[in-house]
């Protein structure tokens, strides 16, 4: 108890919070035959490489790549975090510290500098599946800067967290192979079912 209670000073004391939070929507086209609403809460870090424009880029091409699953992103928050340095990449341990720390509404997006995890990937996604030891880190995305095909990846981890499955797909041109590119951004008809309706069950998407 007292080494828990310790913890949680000290996480105090290193003033972990929100500074600015702005509404993006503005930027994202909406589908005109959106059946399911996601608001997405999208978290960056003062004094990261991380740019305004790149995350609201990254997450506009990202929405169209799953509009046509008839989900659209029609509200979506920027927040800024001021934090210690250490919270600025994931790692399981430390990010689970934050997020004991900060009330993060899910799904929640972090563009963090690099990952201290290994094997380490570009980006990766906890569901409620593999949550089990983690639970902080339910529905949320970790993109480290740099990540190849940035759209296509924040997309597939997306996908992800609202489908609740860690399935890749091996059909040529499909958003949900295990190498993202470019050229794979296709959902398949079970996959965008499987969104919808997992997504539906753990309050991440909203139908109309």
């Amino acid at each position: 108890m007292l080494c828990l209670l310790a913890s949680s000073w000290g996480l105090a004391a290193e003033r972990v919070r929100i500074t600015e939070a702005t509404t993006i929507s503005s930027y994202v086209q909406q589908p005109q035959d959106a059946s399911y609403d996601l608001a997405v809460y999208i978290h960056t870090f003062e004094g990261t490489r991380w740019s305004k424009k790149m995350i609201i880029d990254a997450v506009a091409e990202a929405a169209r790549l799953v509009s046509p699953c008839g989900v659209a992103l029609t509200q979506l928050e920027l927040r800024t975090i001021a934090a210690p340095r250490r919270f600025h990449f994931y790692s399981t341990a430390v990010s689970r510290a934050l997020l004991q720390t900060l009330t993060v509404p899910k799904p929640a997006l972090f563009f963090v500098e690099d990952t201290h995890n290994r094997p380490a990937f570009d980006a990766e996604s906890i569901g409620e599946a593999n949550a089990t030891t983690r639970p902080e880190l339910a529905n949320t995305v970790w993109v480290a800067y740099g990540a190849r095909d940035l759209p296509y990846a924040l997309a597939h981890e997306l996908v992800h967290v609202l489908s609740d499955s860690g399935a890749h797909s091996h059909e040529p041109g499909n958003l949900m192979r295990p190498e993202t590119a470019p050229g794979n951004s296709r959902l398949s008809a079970a996959q965008c079912d499987r969104l919808r309706s997992q997504g539906v069950a753990h309050n991440l998407l909203k139908p109309r």
